[in-house]
């Protein structure tokens, strides 16, 4: 018998290529598939055939070993991750007009091929998934479909997957929404001619799903207002926006607020003042109480469309209706969009202005956040932007008019000096700001103080935490850190002493042991050792406890001096006081000690090290001796000084010297 069914290439040829088939996705869809699965077949002209040739025989019937032995070498070659054997052997499959006689195996073919990364397997993937649905619907799974979905968005290829969309309704195979549509939305989104293509399908989808009664079909809410927002956004198209309000309401659904915010886009970009007004009025009636977002949406609009100077008036009427609740009215993209808008457009004035109406307005709002304000928004913006020195130059026209101008807005920009460093601007900025009588925050002091340090400017960072302190502001710790810290890392441990002791009795400083040792240990890291003494002096007459540490640094500043008298000062005070003593302090005492030819007092450091039972290293002060006193004769010392010459016998008995 003849075979009557087309084979795989040309029966998607024909689905895809055929003269029903819209102009437009012709050569799009294509393009995706050709020329790896399948040429684009000319016609060829018919020629005259005799009407005395014999009619060819009827092709064999393939028997059911050549089906079984296929579908094997299929699935072999799937689990042997052979791509091109499993595809030429379902080709085969499908020239004799076969398909698999297991779902699961087709499955297993179009998942294989649509989890590789490559642009041929996924032509494949799509092939196939068309030809098993036109011969048998319900031979591949949904879960399959939702894969091949995923993969479409992964590679950014809208055609097909609104192809195979197509197809599935065409055969009745009618998948979750959540199935294709966010995947298939997002590749739609990315420019004007996707999001075209997907919206007749995603109208088509809505009604199959009113038609067919399918729930699980219906788009919810907030993806119906996403298709809307492409309408008014992405495409600008009132026609197509009022369609999709169609569609919301077949589906017995209620537009939003972010359904408003997208139309009053929509009519701002297109300058329908009427429908916003009617938008406005509505939104009263529905009794929203935040219209923030519809707010927004309006300014985005009129910027786009050039009409700036419509935003004041939406920036003020959004401060007016501001509620106790909301701290900040805009979000820092619409902040920006003004800024630029307005700089651009060479506005700087009637943004200075806009700033002083809004802060007019905000005075007799609760909701006084100084980094909340509409100018902490707008000259932040504008710093934002690279146009920090223009913000200034709006400040100073702000002044100039004798306007009240609030902390936020000053705060920007200080900050904004701060963080380019600009010391000597930002300095100038603070007088000015002491002059408004306004108060700087923690943060701000914190980011002076900050930009003072990293510029080597200690004077004026003491003189901003000075001031910081007069203010009576609580939080003084990062202030405080930040000093200390760039003090250290600059060698300057005479200014971290007397900035120090100039703070020692604030209750909001907590200062401690670790202070002073930073202290001690820059001075002997540079050498000043008589300062590190003073330093531990005054550290122990206000009742701070030196530890291991305070002493570890004060033994090696005095042991690269060389002043090993100071060290045996230092073991007798500590003996005498009872400190605590860890292996770590033993062995500096030690070292020390040895080196300084005090064996009575080494041989204390011994005796106190065996009563802690802490472990000392003879070979390493067996090495300090020799390097010191390998000339040390005993029978001289016994001469000079007999009790000395007992304790060197003693420490040389310890140290093994005589074994």
């Amino acid at each position: 018998m003849r075979r009557s069914l087309l084979s795989l290439s040309s029966y998607l040829h024909r689905l895809h290529f055929s003269s029903s088939s819209s102009s437009s996705s012709i050569p799009i869809l294509y393009s995706f598939l050709q020329p790896s699965i399948f040429p684009l077949r000319q016609p060829h002209p018919i020629k005259p055939t005799s009407t005395s040739s014999p009619t060819p025989p009827p092709s064999p019937s393939p028997s059911p070993q050549t089906q079984a032995s296929l579908e094997s070498s299929l699935l072999s070659s799937l689990h042997s991750h052979q791509t091109d054997e499993a595809w030429r052997c379902f080709k085969s499959l499908s020239s004799l007009a076969l398909l698999p006689s297991s779902p699961s195996l087709s499955d297993s073919l179009i998942s294989h091929l649509a989890s590789l990364s490559d642009r041929l397997s996924l032509k494949r993937a799509f092939a196939a998934a068309i030809y098993l649905l036109e011969r048998s619907p319900l031979s591949v799974s949904i879960d399959t479909f939702s894969g091949l979905f995923r993969a479409f968005a992964g590679s950014n290829t809208l055609p097909p997957a609104l192809a195979l969309f197509r197809a599935m309704l065409k055969n009745r195979r009618f998948p979750a929404f959540t199935i294709w549509g966010p995947v298939v939305v997002q590749m739609a989104e990315k420019n004007d001619a996707g999001f075209r293509a997907f919206l007749p399908v995603f109208e088509e989808n809505c009604r199959v799903a009113l038609d067919e009664r399918m729930d699980c079909m219906r788009p919810d809410l907030e993806f119906c207002n996403r298709v809307l927002d492409g309408c008014c956004k992405i495409l600008g198209s009132v026609s197509d926006a009022e369609k999709v309000l169609e569609v919301m309401s077949s589906l017995d659904l209620s537009p939003d607020l972010n359904s408003f915010g997208s139309l009053a886009y929509l009519y701002a970009l297109t300058g329908n003042e009427q429908r916003i007004d009617e938008l406005h009025k509505l939104l009263d009636a529905l009794r929203y109480s935040n219209k923030m977002v519809f707010f927004t949406n309006l300014i985005s609009g009129y910027v786009k469309s050039g009409a700036f100077e419509l935003v004041p008036s939406i920036v003020l009427r959004a401060v007016q209706e501001q509620r106790e609740d909301e701290s900040n009215i805009f979000n820092q993209n619409t902040y920006i969009e003004i800024a630029n808008c307005f700089i651009n457009n060479g506005k700087t004035k009637e943004l200075a202005s806009l700033i002083i109406q809004a802060q007019e307005l905000e005075a007799f709002s609760k909701c006084t956040v100084p980094n909340c304000s509409v100018g902490y928004g707008l000259m932040n913006a504008c710093v934002e932007l690279g146009h920090l020195d223009k913000a200034h130059n709006m400040l100073d026209e702000m002044s100039a008019e004798g306007a009240s101008i609030g902390l936020g807005v000053y705060s920007c920009i200080l900050r904004a000096y701060c963080k380019e460093q600009r010391t000597a601007e930002a300095a100038q900025l603070v007088a000015e700001i002491n002059a408004a009588g306004l108060q700087l925050d923690s943060t701000d002091f914190d980011a002076l103080i900050d930009a003072s340090m990293t510029c080597q400017d200690f004077q004026s960072a003491f003189s901003l935490f000075r001031e910081m302190r007069e203010a009576t502001l609580p939080d003084l710790k990062t202030s405080y850190l930040t000093i200390m810290t760039g003090l250290t890392e600059n060698n300057r441990p005479e200014l971290m002493a007397s900035f120090l002791d100039s703070v020692v009795d604030d209750p909001r400083i907590q200062i401690a042991t670790h202070d002073w040792n930073s202290i001690i240990h820059a001075f002997c890291k540079i050498g000043q050792l008589e300062y590190a003494k003073r330093t531990y002096r005054r550290m122990v007459s206000l009742r701070f406890e030196p530890n291991s540490q305070t002493y570890l640094s004060l033994i090696n500043g005095y042991t690269s001096a060389e002043k090993y008298f100071n060290v045996l000062m230092l073991w007798t005070e500590l003996r005498r006081n009872g400190g605590e003593f860890d292996r770590a302090l033993i062995d500096a005492f030690l070292c020390a000690l040895v080196k300084g030819g005090f064996f009575d007092a080494a041989m204390q450091v011994v005796e106190k090290a065996n009563e802690l039972k802490i472990f000392v290293d003879k070979w390493r002060h067996k090495q300090a001796f020799m390097e010191k006193h390998k000339k040390l004769s005993v029978a001289k010392l016994r001469r000079k000084n007999y009790r000395k010459m007992e304790a060197l016998v003693a420490f040389k008995n310890w140290a093994g010297f005589n074994t």
